[in-house]
């Protein structure tokens, strides 16, 4: 089990810890609706540096990212991130991942814990031209600062305009008295804020003169479980339960980082699913009776039919009511049909929904 440069800060903290992809996670501190509750309202901070970047370098990086990606990269200026995934030859994902220009020829890639090596092999495998690769995810930290008053109580922490920093974009810059960090608008909970990259041997200092200059708004250290619950309220896929390798990006409503301007690994394939048209959707839903909807839950149709099946699901802190994400056949995708969760031995009914299922 693996260990970040923060695991000691997080166990003196009392935090429950879990093994999450092959590390050592905080999963909560104090309760995941109350860590929900303090990102939704004020500010808190995820330990996420068991996220893996990848550093991709030289005259060929833009070719490489745009034949093993399925969004158009050649649009990202310097300065700007990207959503995108990385198709496989069989029609699904291998992973979902963000794109970043740090420079002309330089691109940084960060993708999930749990696919650090798998993405590595599948990007290297196809990296026939020459493209300088690096693999920096055991030497860098990333710290997610979240919620409507992360900006004002971190702004003290660097020189940059942290408000000028637009959903998707990101500064090199100094921040907490280091040099160089990413300050990325790139969040994954609906509640604004940042991501901080750096060293491991920069973290500590990091976070601790961040938890100093948020005192004064009540920031707090928030685990995974309240992650999963923020994201999934925004209606966020996460890789391995709502899109993996036998899940393609039309089926999970991602059209809109599949860009067929270009050539990419699978794009025929995926073409000509487009053009046909998708058996199965990736929704959003609401109960509408008392229940909570859980990951493998079976989806049913009024006759007790199987129709799908959930990916996620929770009692949603800020929405407050059971809501999930699942896929089921198309011809009961539509927002307002009705289908039911199948959980334990009760037929729950619920709705399709268009998502997010939170809205500020």
């Amino acid at each position: 089990m693996k260990n970040t440069a923060l695991t000691h800060i997080h166990e003196s903290l009392g935090a429950k810890m879990v093994p999450f992809a092959g590390f050592n996670m905080p999963v909560q501190y104090e309760g995941v609706t109350a860590e929900h509750e303090t990102v939704r309202n004020g500010v808190g901070v995820f330990d996420v540096s068991h996220m893996g970047e990848f550093l991709l370098t030289g005259p060929n990086a833009l070719a490489l990212i745009q034949k093993v990606t399925s969004n158009d990269a050649s649009t990202l200026t310097t300065g700007r991130a990207q959503y995108s995934c990385l198709p496989n030859a069989e029609g699904g994902i291998v992973d979902d991942l963000i794109v970043y220009r740090m420079k002309e020829e330089q691109y940084l890639l960060v993708v999930n814990a749990s696919n650090i090596e798998k993405d590595w092999n599948w990007i290297s495998s196809h990296n026939d031209i020459g493209v300088d690769m690096k693999n920096l995810s055991d030497d860098y930290s990333l710290l997610a600062i979240q919620g409507p008053k992360a900006v004002e109580a971190m702004q003290a922490l660097t020189s940059v305009n942290l408000s000028e920093i637009k959903y998707y974009h990101f500064e090199v810059a100094d921040f907490a008295g280091i040099e160089h960090v990413i300050i990325s608008a790139t969040g994954y909970t609906g509640s604004g804020g940042f991501e901080i990259y750096c060293k491991n041997a920069e973290v500590e200092q990091i976070w601790n003169k961040v938890f100093e200059a948020g005192a004064p708004f009540g920031i707090k250290p928030i685990g995974l479980a309240a992650r999963d619950t923020l994201r999934l309220e925004m209606g966020f896929c996460l890789y391995g339960n709502d899109i993996n390798d036998s899940t393609s990006p039309l089926e999970a409503g991602l059209g809109w980082i599949t860009k067929f301007t270009k050539d990419f690994v699978n794009s025929e394939n995926l073409k000509k699913q487009k053009e046909e048209g998708v058996s199965k959707k990736l929704v959003g839903f609401e109960l509408l009776e008392r229940g909570i909807p859980r990951h493998d839950y079976e989806i049913v149709d009024a006759n007790g039919n199987n129709i799908g099946i959930v990916t996620s699901g929770t009692m949603a802190p800020t929405v407050g009511k059971g809501i999930g994400m699942g896929y089921v056949k198309t011809e009961h995708a539509a927002v307002d049909s009705e289908i039911y969760i199948q959980i334990r031995n009760n037929k729950v009914l619920a709705k399709v929904v268009k998502m997010p299922f939170y809205k500020k």
